[in-house]
């Protein structure tokens, strides 16, 4: 349940945080098509972390459940593996952020909000990484409670910060990516802590 309820608070911020730029006075809509046009590139970095994530903490599970626990040390090489590849994607994602979102079908009225969403998003790729991919190792030991707070957190933060980056700084989407980054970071502090 725990696990599942992250998945909601997951999709829930993800839906309020499209809420808040639709409602951008003035280019809401074509700000909320930029920035849904930097989907595929989120999911991208998203599924980096899984890969390392999902499979580096169930072979860390199998090695503990075995009393393993020289060979159950991993997670050090999964948190070394995040780090290098979130410096990898974060200079793919900023420098060729355009390309690749042209190819996603941004248009020309619309790339600007994505470009402006992805040059700040990709400067957080650190914190998704190792939110997502070190949360794994917290659900596999046991505390699924403990990973849904870690998404819970970031969540709280993001909807709390979305509307005072995007409504009363004036930053628009360059504000919904801040606050993205922003509450991952805070998420990545709680699970980097616990662990």
């Amino acid at each position: 349940i725990p696990t599942l309820a992250a998945q909601m608070i997951n999709m829930l911020y993800n839906i309020i945080d499209r809420i808040y730029i639709g409602h951008i006075p003035g280019s809401g809509a074509l700000a909320l098509t930029g920035v849904g046009v930097c989907m595929p590139l989120i999911m991208i970095i998203s599924a980096f972390a899984a890969l390392v994530g999902n499979g580096g903490a169930p072979r860390a599970s199998i090695l503990m459940g075995k009393k393993d626990l020289d060979s159950a040390d991993i997670l050090g090489n999964c948190f070394t593996m995040q780090i290098i590849i979130s410096v990898i994607l974060t200079l793919i994602m900023f420098f060729g952020n355009r390309t690749f979102l042209m190819a996603f079908g941004a248009s020309e009225n619309t790339i600007e909000y994505a470009v402006s969403y992805m040059n700040i998003y990709s400067l957080g790729t650190i914190f998704v990484q190792l939110t997502l991919g070190m949360n794994a190792f917290i659900t596999a030991q046991g505390f699924a409670k403990t990973g849904m707070y870690s998404v819970l957190i970031g969540a709280v933060i993001n909807i709390i910060l979305d509307p005072i980056f995007i409504f009363a700084c004036h930053m628009g989407v360059r504000g919904a990516a801040l606050a993205t980054i922003i509450s991952q970071a805070c998420s990545c502090i709680w699970v980097l802590s616990f662990l």
